[in-house]
């Protein structure tokens, strides 16, 4: 089964949550998974051979949360190119603010921009529809958890 690191951004503790539940199901599938609040770059390094989950809320101004900016910009500036990398990302948000789950977008453009493979669509989570996030992200990973090697 695979092996997936779970990456968290966030700011008020509903993506840790999002991320808590993510790790239980693929563990439930047969894989190993392991969730990193406050992400960094020797972790992100290990699973780049593996499979990265990215769950990130978004500030109020479409931005990253602080406790996943280091990890952003260190694979910005020191990574580069990562074809070998396989990831999924869950975007957490608020459709009031102009740049809804800007975090997580910018997130996905940069892994894409490093020729990183996604494994399935971005799930977006509007915090206005649904205040337990965890009850949208569950069957995504559900079925995100299938499609692992």
């Amino acid at each position: 089964m695979a092996e997936v690191g779970i990456f968290v951004g966030t700011m008020y503790g509903n993506a840790l949550l999002v991320a808590e539940e993510a790790e239980t199901i693929l563990k439930k599938h047969g894989h190993q998974a392991k969730v990193f609040e406050d992400p960094d770059l020797t972790e992100w390094q290990y699973y780049r051979n593996h499979y990265a989950l990215v769950v990130t809320s978004t500030t109020g101004q479409g931005d990253l949360p602080d406790s996943i900016v280091p990890l952003f910009q260190a694979i910005k500036d020191q990574l580069g190119y990562q074809p070998e990398l396989h990831y999924g990302l869950i975007a957490l948000g608020d459709s009031n603010y102009d740049r809804f789950c800007g975090g997580g977008k910018q997130f996905d453009a940069l892994l894409q921009e490093q020729g990183a493979t996604r494994i399935s669509d971005v799930l977006t989570i509007d915090a206005n529809d649904h205040p337990e996030p965890e009850i949208v992200s569950g069957p995504w990973v559900e079925q995100w958890a299938t499609l692992l090697k």
